[in-house]
């Protein structure tokens, strides 16, 4: 029992002189295996350790502190909590933690993948859950990746180096307008992202990226201009913009229209004249003989 309480003690000295500091603590517990704890257990606790130190702002209770906390105790039943936030939540109230990151490690060999999830303590939940892959190809960073992942999700990020040939031109990411710094670089977030690179003279440049954590993609951006149509009214004409001229027919030249104009227009004349000419009238006189009177 007093055992117990010293611990206590210590655990709140500990949380207190914490957060006068203003940083986390967070404890490791010790990682659950199918089998006995060995050496590459071991090893794997201090990667993550170390991965959960480097967020910054942060004093790590380490997954052999833990244990040492459980044994002096005397709560074995510290050590197997198998996802139960109530009682991790009581493990880090014993070692003065206010976040506690468990462990499930699976596979064979040397491929193997760790379940990870941080429980808050003071509430009992937990916060978020995440995998670290070992022994094979990790495009999400490692156990530093899966720190950030789990404690500081936000920072999961890496960046795009956009190399654009003209200058004003407007990047659109996931549809969203995103400002360039002077060195064109683009902080996003650890996925496949869309980006489009659009210029009021130039065709749309559009990809997709594959952002990874903690790396920067170079992307060079090689807008296309669209044609130039120029306006010179004094410029010659290209050879698809001459006309062919051709000679009109005898009907519609100008020295066979003009003398029929002018012959129709004096015969319209005349024939006018003519209708409307008022001509004296005679007596109709005849004598029997037929001669005229």
């Amino acid at each position: 029992m007093q055992v117990t309480r010293g611990l206590a003690a210590l655990a709140l000295v500990a949380a207190i002189a914490g957060r006068a500091h203003g940083e986390r603590i967070i404890a490791l517990a010790p990682l659950s295996t199918l089998g006995a704890e060995d050496k590459s257990t071991r090893q794997l606790a201090q990667s993550i350790e170390q991965a959960i130190a480097a967020l910054g702002n942060v004093r790590v209770i380490t997954a052999a502190q833990v244990a040492d906390a459980i044994a002096k105790a005397k709560k074995p039943q510290l050590r197997a909590c198998e996802g139960d936030a109530a009682c991790v939540a009581e493990l880090g109230k014993l070692v003065g933690a206010q976040i506690v990151v468990t462990g499930e490690v699976g596979g064979l060999g040397d491929s193997r993948v760790v379940y990870l999830g941080a429980t808050d303590v003071a509430t009992a939940k937990e916060l978020r859950s995440t995998t670290l892959a070992i022994g094979a190809a990790d495009s999400e960073g490692g156990p530093s990746g899966a720190a950030v992942r789990l404690l500081d999700p936000d920072h999961f990020r890496g960046s795009v180096h956009l190399a654009i040939d003209v200058s004003g031109a407007s990047v659109f990411v996931n549809g969203s307008k995103v400002e360039l710094g002077g060195s064109g670089i683009v902080s996003l977030p650890v996925g496949t992202q869309a980006i489009r690179v659009t210029h009021p003279e130039y065709h749309d440049f559009v990809r997709f990226v594959d952002v990874a954590y903690g790396k920067t993609v170079e992307l060079p951006v090689g807008l296309q201009q669209y044609p130039i149509l120029e306006d010179n009214a004094h410029a010659l004409p290209s050879s698809r913009d001459r006309i062919i001229y051709t000679e009109p027919p005898l009907w519609r030249r100008w020295y066979v229209v003009a003398p029929a104009a002018v012959v129709l227009a004096i015969a319209a004349g005349l024939i006018t004249g003519a209708i409307t000419h008022d001509y004296p009238s005679t007596p109709y006189c005849r004598t029997v003989s037929g001669n005229p009177c």
